[in-house]
């Protein structure tokens, strides 16, 4: 057994996790009529290269109009099936087990990409353009629980009627359908950051008077039914994630008594991990937690841990092996998700092995890349015709063979 928490397998219903790191699910913008292609291709890929144990495919919407940008990935047409079938085979390929975030992003949808200024589209380029821009730019009809916009000079999102928000339900239960189709080992459903789920669920966003308004009961409704469908069309054995924002971190919104509560509701409907994220109900920059400091937000999923006696995952500034350990090790979390440091370095679990002392050598790495680190890291190098036959040389050359004999009958027990 591992020495490090961080190493250890985690049995989530018929899914093995080889290591408790997961890559969290992160918009590319890349994707065309909802389907993903090359660049997605390479960028889940790397992570499986890179060690991680479990890799999320982005925000993928379940309905067209559900998508945040024109450029989100999606699974609302059987014709998004291959491509996804296409990445999940190339990640188990690779090691991996990998899962999809289903999504809507509800009055937070029809907006530009985050590097070209993540507003509501306008149809035309903004003047002085930063060059940019998705050219389907073209904004849609956003819907929510209440009509009442994200921000100031956004445009108010339809209230969906009671009928339509059975349809999106039913949209949800056919991605997860399509999802369980492609081959994926999970779910996540996002109900978090403000997007469709979270506005029903926040008092700040949700104004309705009928059965999904109101009281708390009323304002879970829609993310429990969600999680049926889902449950419902998702296969027995593969286990199911919820991400939820654990506190809006505005007076008077959704708060972390309210996700505990919605947690134990969760887990009785078959959810197995709660995803504890925060913040996004209203507004940019509105969410009062100190964002700069590593692991902010890992309290919420101790906190949910231990209330709601739920297996949780931490996410929010996880960047350093040491500190991901130390939040596993003292049992606040049983995951722990990495977004932008694991573009920043997406071999960080294999140099998180090294830095824990989990391993000592490359032996681990994929053996195209790990014989020639390890022969990096001892200063050996490949002799050549004509190499001075010096004791030198020749004590290079033996120690050399033995660095290729290690990693070649550890690639045959891969």
């Amino acid at each position: 057994m591992p020495q490090n928490m961080l190493f250890h397998p985690l049995q989530l219903r018929g899914l093995t996790l080889k290591n408790r790191a997961v890559v969290a699910p992160m918009c590319q913008y890349a994707a065309t009529d909802g389907k993903l292609n090359d660049w997605h291709f390479v960028h889940l890929s790397q992570f499986a290269q890179g060690g991680f144990g479990l890799v999320f495919v982005e925000a993928t919407a379940v309905e067209a109009r559900g998508r945040i940008t024109p450029g989100c990935s999606g699974l609302w047409s059987d014709d998004h099936i291959a491509p996804m079938k296409r990445i999940v085979d190339s990640v188990h390929a690779r090691g991996a087990a990998i899962g999809v975030q289903l999504a809507h992003a509800g009055r937070k949808a029809s907006l530009s990409a985050a590097y070209a200024g993540d507003k509501p589209l306008s149809g035309t380029e903004p003047e002085g353009g930063s060059g940019i821009w998705d050219p389907m730019c073209e904004p849609w009809q956003t819907v929510g629980p209440s009509a009442i916009p994200f921000a100031k000079d956004w445009p108010a999102p339809q209230a969906l009627t009671a009928s339509e928000i059975r349809e999106v339900v039913d949209a949800w239960g056919a991605a997860a359908k399509r999802a369980d189709q492609a081959g994926f080992d999970t779910i996540e459903i996002h109900s978090a950051h403000g997007y469709l789920g979270h506005s029903f669920l926040s008092p700040l966003s949700n104004h309705r008077t009928d059965a999904y308004g109101g009281d708390l009961e009323n304002r879970m409704r829609f993310t429990l039914e969600i999680i049926e469908s889902v449950r419902a069309n998702l296969s027995d054995h593969k286990p199911l994630f919820l991400r939820i924002s654990s506190i809006d971190g505005k007076a008077g919104g959704w708060a972390i008594e309210d996700s505990v509560v919605l947690a134990k509701r969760a887990k009785a409907l078959g959810v197995d991990v709660v995803d504890c994220s925060s913040g996004g109900i209203a507004g940019y920059g509105e969410n009062t937690l100190p964002q700069s400091s590593p692991g902010y937000q890992t309290g919420f999923a101790a906190a949910i841990r231990r209330e709601a006696d739920v297996k949780t995952q931490a996410v929010g500034l996880i960047v350093d092996p040491g500190q991901a350990e130390s939040v596993l090790r003292s049992g606040q979390a049983d995951l722990v998700a990495l977004a932008r440091e694991a573009l920043y370095n997406p071999y960080w679990v294999r140099h998180a092995a090294a830095k824990l002392n989990e391993q000592n050598s490359f032996l681990d790495w994929p053996i195209k890349y790990g014989f020639f680190l390890e022969m990096r890291s001892k200063g050996l190098f490949l002799a050549r015709p004509g190499d001075s036959d010096t004791m030198t040389v020749a004590g290079a050359r033996d120690q050399l063979e033995v660095t290729r004999d290690r990693h070649l009958k550890t690639a045959e027990q891969q």
